[in-house]
């Protein structure tokens, strides 16, 4: 019998997905406040029942009379308040959500549970937030271990590294999974650094709505993204301006602002705005922005263009025949929000060692 999961802040199911994919776990609800996130997670988990509410709405009494236990509890609640990346606010309602993670913990009472955040979770506060949130959890009764991991040891194309929180409950051990050098899948191996050539080297450099891929698959992440997939959809972009153009095309692979005449160089951004990837090295961390030149470093390495929603999918392991559902900067706040599958998939092969 496969264990039960609760995937919560479940986004579009990337913890879902990977879970499903290792074989032994079936998620018997799901949750996340986006409408718009749990209508992409509807088109590609339909048997999955889905919440669209704030979590502090979930009945979590009914969801145990429904399944009696529940084996795994997984989410990760929303980063924006922890991030590195941009302004990080205590303010924030949304960095308290680990307490509404926390009560959830304690109604459902699982066997293991992961809390997935980014790497600033850490600092913040001096590190007084995460002393807090694992003392909440301890409390509950739970064993807690704490890993930086950064999924592109495990087969996804990208530089991003999460913490990775663990609770497990009295009698059980948990061990992270490793770095690899390959990943078994259904298709065959993948070695576990992706490079955005090994992994988009069979997509035109011409974006479409609908296209068709210019290539065989090439290496075998290419055979595993492409499985269930005839026709190559969300290949899209924005269009820029030709101030903007002007920037990209002045930009060599690789490069920031500081590489592109003076007289066109932009007035504001950080050091990763308005740069290219590079063809040969895995995708630095996708974001919401994927799609937006002037964000984090996001430009093609060949292409004169911000990347594609498809793309940036790629890049964070979901398949091809993953479907998004509402406005294409509404996609791309989906997937640079997920959690990457692969990732997911690995830490599901220790769930089940440890639950074993």
């Amino acid at each position: 019998m496969k264990l039960k999961v609760v995937d919560l802040f479940a986004g579009i199911g990337g913890f879902t997905l990977g879970f499903h994919k290792e074989g032994n776990f079936n998620t018997v609800f799901a949750n996340d406040v986006d409408l718009d996130m749990v209508e992409s997670y509807k088109l590609n988990f339909p048997n999955v029942p889905i919440q669209c509410s704030n979590i502090t709405n979930l009945n979590f009494d009914k969801i145990i009379s429904l399944n009696e236990t529940i084996d795994v509890v997984v989410g990760g609640p929303p980063c924006q308040a922890y991030s590195t990346s941009g302004k990080r606010m205590l303010s924030d309602p949304r960095g308290s959500l680990f307490v509404e993670y926390g009560k959830a913990i304690s109604k459902l009472k699982p066997k293991l549970f992961i809390y997935e955040n980014v790497k600033g979770l850490l600092s913040i506060n001096k590190g007084k937030l995460i002393d807090e949130i694992i003392e909440m959890f301890s409390d509950l009764g739970y064993k807690i271990d704490i890993e930086v991991l950064n999924a592109g040891n495990f087969g996804v194309p990208q530089e991003r590294k999460r913490v990775i929180l663990v609770g497990t409950a009295k009698g059980i051990e948990f061990s992270y999974p490793e770095k690899i050098n390959k990943l078994e899948t259904e298709t065959g191996d993948l070695p576990s650094a992706i490079t955005l050539n090994n992994a988009l080297s069979d997509l035109p450099l011409q974006t479409g709505p609908k296209t068709t891929y210019i290539k065989h698959a090439m290496n075998d992440y290419q055979t595993y993204v492409r499985k269930d997939s005839e026709i190559l959809t969300e290949h899209i972009t924005a269009n820029h301006n030709e101030n903007l153009m002007k920037i990209i095309r002045a930009m060599p692979e690789g490069g920031t602002v500081k590489d592109i005449p003076e007289s066109i160089r932009p007035k504001s951004g950080y050091g990763n705005s308005y740069a290219r990837l590079w063809w040969n090295k895995p995708s630095t961390t996708i974001t919401r922005n994927l799609g937006t030149p002037s964000s984090a470093r996001c430009i093609h390495p060949v292409a004169d263009r911000a990347l594609s929603t498809r793309e940036g999918a790629r890049l964070q392991s979901f398949p091809d025949s993953f479907q998004f559902y509402g406005s294409r900067s509404k996609k791309n706040l989906q997937i640079g929000n997920a959690i990457p599958p692969l990732l997911a998939f690995n830490l599901a092969k220790s769930v089940i060692n440890s639950l074993n």
